[in-house]
């Protein structure tokens, strides 16, 4: 596409509807007579003057702010959506989310799961949301950046007469000695610190241009937001996973790749009240909702590293770090990684011990145990009696269809389906043992199991954070302020003054403060000695009452 040159010799780009160099309006501007809308100075920007390729209508879409705003409002609603709910990463990590929503909200918590919303901000369509508004910016910025800042630069002091008789603010006064009256207003503009340029005895007076690119820097620093957001889903940046350990129990911590591993030696909890000091609180703890004041919540801990290279299948060899307590606000750090205090369960159940006896006699023919976590198919007891497991629930319940089946993998009402061999059943007998139930699916029974004991610990939660992307993000959210007060708090305005034989012509413009540039330019007329100059939109509108 052609150029568009002005009659002052200036080429413009093609779309231009105001020079760039002495202001004159082209194309369809150039017959109007209303105040010049000087947003973007005229210029041309790319979306409004191509689109013939896909890359000028992704460009022209992209460009929109309307495509920007609804960007916007579906995020905001999808962010709104998430927070209905608890995401995955609250819910308890042995519960399954596919059953856990379900169970806890419903024919809602259902729909809530499938539509993916409890796993919301790494959900992919989510990223993509993120990545499109993060495009949208930076196109519509580009857009309007780049035009804007080439007019504002190539701007010249001497105006075309179209230019300045259509500013918001333009006025004329006849006068002998207009030199005089140049010189005085430079000397009263500089006095308000503009930026005064002169030529061919005309003036323009400029200041607080930076304010013009505060909506830009805004940009920019949500775009350093966005990449520091988008970051945390790249594999070591950041880290967000809840540890659960068993007194005695020692495993990886997440998201060290197995570099880290931790051992919790115990874990305890201490109320207000155990000692002397505090007893005279006695009654100020008892008048509590739950009769006690915790002081302490503390996991004694041990940090291992591992040495050398795992081999698959092998355990892993460790090297002790050190022994740490870990209290709530009190976590234990180590290369970027935090582990923190966050939740505890009291006497979980860890194994159940069983006796095999004859119904008849009651003789006990064996004993033995089972570990919740990690049960055994078979248990030899000896003499030719065995008893093999054929089926585990953890969390014992029936389904709608009256099926047993397990609401999660914590063992708080665990059930068994066993079979039973004997020298006298060698093709044996199945049971369904659990809480208080002691059934027989396939009929009577010789032999039975009973209860002859149990195990319980305390287990500990600890969540594990490491992040790298916190400074991108605190440094876009210190620019986007900074953009904010810069483009709030100070006013972009020019002065143009010309000398036309014996008439001084004077215009202005400011982004926004109107009626502070009105004020400061009438201040300036009384005290260079001309007329005040005229708000023409206010003029129009008294005349159309």
């Amino acid at each position: 596409m052609q150029e568009v040159v002005c009659e002052c010799r200036h080429r413009n780009p093609y779309g231009t509807i105001l020079c760039e160099s002495c202001g004159k309006p082209l194309g369809s501007e150039e017959k109007s007579n209303e105040v010049l809308n000087m947003r973007y100075e005229g210029t041309a920007r790319r979306s409004q003057t191509y689109n013939r390729t896909i890359i000028d209508k992704v460009w022209n879409f992209f460009s929109s702010v309307k495509v920007g705003v609804w960007i916007i409002i579906i995020l905001v609603f999808a962010s709104a959506m998430g927070t209905l709910f608890p995401q995955q990463m609250f819910i308890p990590p042995t519960e399954s989310p596919a059953t856990y929503y379900a169970e806890q909200y419903g024919g809602l918590g259902e729909l809530y799961y499938v539509l993916g919303f409890h796993n919301l901000y790494s959900a992919w369509w989510y990223i993509l949301l993120l990545a499109a508004l993060g495009t949208s910016i930076i196109i519509a910025s580009l857009d309007r950046f780049v035009p804007l800042y080439r007019s504002l630069k190539n701007q010249r002091v001497t105006r075309h007469d179209s230019f300045m008789k259509r500013q918001r603010i333009f006025g004329v006064t006849k006068t002998e000695n207009p030199d005089f009256v140049v010189e005085k207003a430079k000397s009263e503009l500089m006095k308000k610190r503009y930026k005064v340029k002169e030529e061919n005895g005309n003036l323009l007076a400029e200041k607080d241009r930076f304010s013009r690119w505060g909506a830009y820097v805004n940009h920019t620093g949500l775009i350093i937001f966005l990449i520091g957001a988008m970051l945390r889903f790249f594999p070591g940046m950041y880290v967000d996973e809840v540890l659960w350990l068993r007194d005695g129990q020692k495993l990886a911590v997440p998201g060290t790749n197995g570099e880290y591993y931790l051992k919790s030696n115990k874990f305890f909890y201490e109320v207000y009240g155990e000692n002397e000091e505090e007893k005279k609180f006695e009654n100020a703890i008892k008048s509590t909702s739950q009769g006690v004041v915790v002081k302490n919540y503390q996991t004694d801990a041990t940090l291992y590293k591992r040495k050398g290279e795992t081999i698959p299948g092998a355990e892993p060899k460790l090297q002790k770090v050190k022994d740490y307590p870990i209290q709530v606000n009190k976590p234990l750090k180590m290369d970027g990684y935090a582990l923190y205090q966050v939740d505890f369960r009291l006497n979980e159940l860890t194994t159940m011990s069983f006796n095999l006896e004859k119904k008849s006699s009651e003789e006990n023919f064996g004993n033995f145990t089972v570990d919740l976590f990690k049960p055994e198919k078979s248990y030899n007891l000896g003499n030719g009696y065995k008893v093999e497991l054929m089926d585990y629930f953890p969390d014992f319940e029936f389904d709608k269809k009256g099926e047993p089946t397990t609401k999660s993998k914590t063992p708080r009402n665990p059930a068994f389906v066993f079979k039973m061999f004997t020298p006298e059943t060698p093709e044996g007998e199945v049971s369904f043992v659990a809480i208080r139930q002691n059934l027989e699916p396939l009929g009577e029974n010789e032999y039975k199991l009973s209860f002859s004991g149990i195990d319980t610990v305390n287990s500990t939660a600890l969540v594990v954070r490491k992040d790298h992307t916190l400074w991108i993000v605190a440094i876009g959210g210190a620019i986007f302020m900074i953009g904010v007060v810069q483009g709030m708090y100070w006013h972009h305005r020019r002065i143009w003054i010309s000398q036309k034989d014996n008439e001084i012509w004077i215009a202005g413009h400011t982004n926004k403060g109107w009626f502070g540039m009105k004020k400061e330019m009438d201040m300036l007329a009384e005290r260079i000695g001309i007329l005040k100059p005229i708000d023409q939109v206010e003029e129009k509108n008294k005349s159309t009452v």
